[in-house]
């Protein structure tokens, strides 16, 4: 197991040029896995005690945090990231902080998810982060409002108890909880500020709502498919082209760096469960002059099971959706390759869960309860 370093302390204070020159960060085995507070995916901060500096919703802002050292408005620096006030004590006496005073926001998760790692990164928050957090989960309606999550009786389950982080640095934490949840509840002691929360994990999606939808995109993140592998990532991630919606523009999908060899690319997905695809979407969408310049998708029934062809080695045309009816057998895995390289943007595989699938994915909502 790969072993996750502590950063405690402050930062030096910033000393000119590349801001993320001095940051404190390192490699984590769990951030291949989905974010499951990705404010893409439908994740939001629905509370906070406080936000006098900067806003609660910053906490999930996919791309890294900024920081411009003029960049100053009426409460101080402007800060990419929640910031709270200065706590104090009750009075001259006793000016400290007592030592249970803490701020927190509620974050409720994009959907029902295993949490197996976050990070609590306090990038460009050199002397002003918290000296600890911790984070407690649990679960609800994804639209329970924050007097329900806060009324008394809730069960809240401790993800990372109560730890030192440093400043300016991603403070990463491996959770070993199997149960599933939907809000998290992120305090700071005393006060401070968090610049991103990421929640990586695994979703695991209501069969019930699966069920009422009939047909549904077998591969989509929100309903449990999730990227498993990949040849190349070096320009984006896998998991972009199964984000809800239409890409925005070109590094919301996957692309990958230009071959110089005989070989293609390829990403391996795993679908929300055994089921049977119906039609495939591949979209090109603002990938014009490094489009992938033909896609295959191939099929299996199992770890172990035998590749099938879904869709034959076809030619993709850049910024373009292209649809296919399929006829195959169910299948619980897929392979999309680009041939030679390039960029795809969003793939859909709408069909339906097996009888044995859609029993699979039942069991597992209750197993996780």
């Amino acid at each position: 197991m790969t072993a996750i370093p502590r950063y405690t302390g402050a930062a030096q204070p910033y000393p000119g040029g590349d801001p993320y020159a001095d940051y404190r960060g390192a490699d984590l085995p769990f951030t291949g896995l989905v974010d499951l507070a990705d404010r893409r995916l439908g994740a939001g901060v629905i509370a906070a005690n406080d936000e006098f500096f900067a806003e609660r919703e910053n906490l999930l802002v996919p791309e890294r945090p900024e920081f411009r050292a003029e960049h100053f408005g009426h409460k101080g620096q402007v800060m990419d990231g929640w910031e709270t006030r200065r706590r104090r004590g009750a009075d001259a006496a006793d000016p400290h902080p007592a030592d249970a005073d803490h701020d927190w926001a509620l974050i409720r998760l994009a959907a029902p998810g295993i949490v197996r790692g976050l990070v609590v990164d306090t990038a460009h928050f050199r002397g002003n982060h918290p000296q600890q957090i911790a984070v407690e989960a649990t679960c609800a309606r994804l639209s329970a409002a924050p007097e329900d999550l806060l009324a008394d009786g809730v069960e809240w389950t401790e993800l990372v108890p109560r730890t030192a982080v440093g400043g300016h640095a991603a403070n990463g934490f491996e959770v070993a909880v199997e149960r599933r949840f939907t809000h998290l509840r992120l305090k700071q002691f005393p006060d401070g500020g968090i610049a991103r929360l990421r929640v990586h994990g695994e979703v695991v999606p209501d069969p019930a709502w699966l069920t009422a939808l009939g047909t549904f995109d077998l591969v989509a993140l929100e309903n449990g498919g999730t990227a498993e592998d990949v040849s190349d990532r070096f320009y984006s991630s896998p998991l972009n082209p199964i984000l809800p919606g239409t890409s925005r523009r070109m590094g919301d999908g996957w692309e990958t760096r230009r071959r110089r060899d005989k070989g293609h690319d390829w990403a391996r997905y795993r679908l929300a469960g055994q089921g049977t695809v119906r039609a495939v979407e591949i979209d090109t969408g603002y990938y014009k002059g490094n489009a992938a310049g033909w896609a295959a998708l191939l099929g299996r029934d199992g770890e172990d099971g035998e590749w099938f062809e879904i869709l034959p080695r076809t030619a993709l045309q850049p910024d373009t959706v292209h649809r296919f009816v399929v006829d195959v057998p169910p299948a619980t895995h897929v392979r999309l390759e680009t041939y030679p390289d390039g960029g795809i943007a969003r793939l859909r595989l709408w069909g339906s869960p097996t009888d044995a699938g859609a029993d699979r994915l039942v069991r597992r909502w209750e197993a996780l309860a």
